[in-house]
C-alpha cells in the first residue's frame, strides 16, 4: 500500500499517517475531546482512556485480547528552571494501529512523527514492519534521549566539584550540590519503574510485529540499565561532594574561630593593662617622662611572649 500523507482531524489535537496497513495516530496535549474520539472508534477500556491525560501514572502494561495499553514516563530537562521533570507517554497498540498520546515535551517523538509525515521513505521504513517495530523505534529514541540529560548532569557535577574546592565558590557549592541531588533523585524515580516495563515489553508485543525484535529490545534494556548505573555513580559522587563540602566548610570555620580566639587572647592582657593604668590611682611609670611609651612596651612584650608561646605549641 502506498504511503499516505499525515492528516489532522478538524478541531482535535490529533494527526495520523498510514503506510502498509498500519496507522499511526499521534495526539499532543490530549483532552476529553480526543479521548471521546478514540472511545467512539476503538473498543478501549474506559479506565485506560481516563489514564491518558493524567500526569500521575506509573509505567505499566495493561494487556487485553485485541490491544495493549502502555504508559511510560521519560525525563525532560527544563533549562530555564534547571529542573528535571517527568513527561508521560501513553500508547495503544493493536494489529493495525499505534496511538501515542503525550504533552509534546518529548522532542524525539515529535521529530519522528514529523519525519514520517513528510518523508515517504522514512514512513515505509518505520511503519511497514508492523506496530511492534514502530513502538520499538519510538522507545529506542526516547531512551537514547535520556543520555544527553545524563551527560548534562555529569557536566554540572564537574562544575560543582570545582566550586567545592574553590575558596570563593564555597557559598554557591552547597546550592549546586542540592540542585544536582534533586535532579538525580527525580531521574532515578523515573528510570527505576521504566526499566521493569521495558524488560517485559518484548514478550508482550511479539504478536504485533512481523520480525523477531528480541535482540533490539534487549539492546534498549541495556541502554536503560546503563543510564541507571550512571545515576547510581552520580548519586555516590554527589554524596561524596556533599561530605567533602561539609568537611571543608567545617575546617574553614574552625580555622576562622582559631584565628579569632588567638586575637582575642592576645588582646585580653592588653585590655587588662590599659584598664589598670586608666584607673585614678598611683601606678608605676605614671610619674615618668613618657608613661605611654612604657605601657606600650609592656603591651608589646606580653603580646610577643604570647605569640612565641603559641608558635612553640604549633597553634599558629
Amino acid at each position: 500500500m502506498a504511503p499516505q500523507q499525515a492528516k489532522r482531524e478538524k478541531g482535535l489535537n490529533l494527526e495520523s499517517t498510514t503506510c502498509g496497513g498500519l496507522t499511526w495516530i499521534n495526539i499532543e496535549h490530549p483532552t476529553e475531546a480526543e479521548t471521546e474520539y478514540l472511545a467512539e472508534r476503538y473498543s478501549f477500556h474506559p479506565l485506560d482512556l481516563d489514564d491518558c491525560p493524567s500526569r500521575i501514572q506509573r509505567p505499566k502494561i495493561d494487556e487485553y485480547q485485541d490491544y495493549l495499553f502502555l504508559v511510560f514516563l521519560f525525563p525532560v530537562f527544563h533549562r530555564e528552571a534547571r529542573v528535571t521533570t517527568s513527561s508521560q507517554l501513553s500508547v495503544f497498540i493493536g494489529k493495525d494501529y499505534l496511538i501515542t498520546l503525550h504533552q509534546g515535551e518529548l522532542k524525539p517523538l515529535v521529530k519522528l512523527f514529523k519525519e514520517c509525515s513528510i518523508d515517504d521513505e522514512t514512513k515505509q521504513e518505520y511503519l511497514e514492519q508492523g506496530p511492534g517495530y514502530l513502538l520499538y523505534r519510538i522507545l529506542d529514541r526516547l531512551v537514547d534521549y535520556c543520555l544527553p540529560i545524563l551527560n548534562k548532569i555529569g557536566e554540572h557535577i564537574e562544575k560543582a566539584e570545582d566550586a567545592v574546592f574553590a575558596s570563593r565558590g564555597m557559598p554557591q557549592a552547597i546550592e549546586k550540590i542540592s540542585m544536582l541531588r534533586r535532579d538525580v533523585i527525580a531521574f532515578r524515580r523515573i528510570i527505576w519503574p521504566l526499566r521493569a516495563v521495558l524488560g517485559s515489553l518484548e514478550a508482550k508485543t511479539r504478536r504485533f510485529t512481523k520480525t523477531d525484535l528480541a535482540v533490539y529490545f534487549g539492546d534498549m534494556v541495556d541502554h536503560a540499565d546503563r543510564i541507571w548505573d550512571g545515576l547510581d555513580e552520580y548519586k555516590e559522587i554527589i554524596e561524596g561532594l556533599n561530605d567533602t563540602h561539609d568537611s571543608l566548610a567545617g575546617n574553614r570555620t574552625n580555622e576562622v574561630i582559631r584565628i579569632l580566639t588567638i586575637i582575642s587572647t592576645i588582646f585580653l592582657p592588653i585590655t587588662l593593662i590599659a584598664s589598670i593604668w586608666g584607673m585614678n590611682v598611683n601606678l608605676p611609670f605614671q610619674n615618668s617622662n613618657h608613661p605611654l611609651l612604657y605601657i606600650i612596651l609592656i603591651m608589646l612584650g606580653i603580646s610577643s611572649a604570647m605569640l612565641y608561646f603559641f608558635h612553640r605549641q604549633h597553634w599558629i
